[in-house]
């Protein structure tokens, strides 16, 4: 096997397929990147056997070949190499790479004993805008859960129906739902329920492209996208039924300023060490928001902050840091809008644009 290929394309594709590799597995050949050189393409592969990750770039394939290279030392080497033309060599199980005054020889594994590619056959698939999906993944996936009992709360529910995409997380304590317009109209409702961290995950790779197609088979989720293929397995199972957590109606809505808001939770859960409740007490009268915080070993925090108020006063105590996260995720929006029914009842956030937002959180004892 022998071929040449640019640093740059080479760093990129590696910052691709690196993302599949597993991390502490007792089988060195998951550790491994899977390369194989045939004209003009090199094919990149990589799997924990959880998900596998396929990505392609052209090269200058003098030999075709295939082998197995370790990942983090290849990746390692790549990052260090000036950005000119990578010559890799390979014979038994020796490969070569030369760049410019700079050459390593390193020890590869059979590329025979690399688990197959998943071979797949799309039941349903849909293509998505990928900034707009990307935005909406950021705003839901940290609220999926980590507890593996419970693996359906680990996933983001995706359904897209009458020109409407959506997004669903929830561990249980607080639900995050994202919904946007898009141009698309599948003929049939599309849902699938994607592992939260792998959504992530596949967004955020350098090689995406303006639009991704997400599909499904009855184990698995693909998405293709450019010349990558990532395909994760499907969480089974049955969603929770979110929409009946939510309220047809409020007691009382508050409107915030979102950066007023932020920086004064923070500035209050400073003493909020050991216990992370932070207490809101609204007064529609005076129309303020009082936040407090208190510690038996450190002492109080309190702030006022001026709100508009419809409907009547009420305290409610919230984890700060659950709060943050919705905060952190509306944090693009001037204003956010908080619906309350009573104080052992959820409070839920809400901010209205492109991307319209919904966090629900469940109380916590005063």
């Amino acid at each position: 096997m022998k071929f040449t290929v640019s640093q740059s394309a080479l760093a990129k594709a590696l910052l691709v397929v690196t993302k599949g590799m597993a991390t502490n597995s007792t089988l060195p050949i998951l550790s491994g990147i899977y390369v194989r050189a045939t004209e003009g393409t090199l094919e990149f592969q990589t799997t924990n056997l959880t998900i596998s990750i396929r990505h392609r770039i052209a090269a200058n394939v003098e030999e075709a070949g295939e082998t197995v290279v370790s990942g983090k030392i290849l990746a390692n080497i790549v990052k260090t190499l000036p950005d000119s033309a990578v010559t890799f060599e390979g014979i038994d199980r020796l490969i070569t790479v030369t760049c410019g005054r700079s050459r390593f020889r390193l020890n590869t594994l059979d590329p025979h004993d690399f688990p197959e590619f998943p071979q797949y056959a799309l039941e349903r698939s849909i293509e998505l805008p990928s900034a707009l999906l990307a935005e909406m993944v950021d705003k839901v996936y940290k609220v999926t859960s980590k507890d593996t009992s419970r693996p359906i709360l680990g996933g983001v529910l995706l359904t897209v129906e009458q020109n409407v995409i959506r997004l669903v997380a929830t561990d249980s304590y607080r639900l995050a739902v994202c919904d946007s317009n898009v141009s698309v109209a599948p003929d049939e409702p599309f849902r699938a329920i994607v592992p939260g961290a792998t959504f992530h995950d596949v967004l955020a790779l350098p090689s995406m492209t303006d639009t991704i197609t997400v599909g499904t088979t009855g184990s698995q989720v693909v998405f293709s996208f450019g010349n990558t293929t990532y395909v994760s397995r499907k969480i089974e199972g049955n969603f929770p039924n979110y929409q009946q957590l939510l309220p047809k109606s409020c007691n009382t809505t508050v409107t915030i300023d979102t950066a007023e808001f932020s920086a004064a939770l923070k500035r209050v859960s400073v003493i909020a060490l050991a216990n992370p409740s932070v207490r809101f007490d609204i007064d529609a009268d005076a129309k303020l928001m009082r936040l407090s915080a208190s510690s038996p070993d450190q002492g109080e925090s309190t702030e006022l902050l001026p709100v508009e108020v419809m409907g009547e006063s009420m305290p409610i105590a919230l984890n700060y840091h659950y709060v943050f996260d919705c905060v952190n995720a509306a944090s693009d929006r001037q204003e956010l809008t908080l619906e309350l029914q009573s104080t052992m009842q959820p409070g839920i956030f809400k901010s209205y644009a492109k991307i319209n937002y919904l966090y629900l959180l469940m109380p916590v004892r005063m």
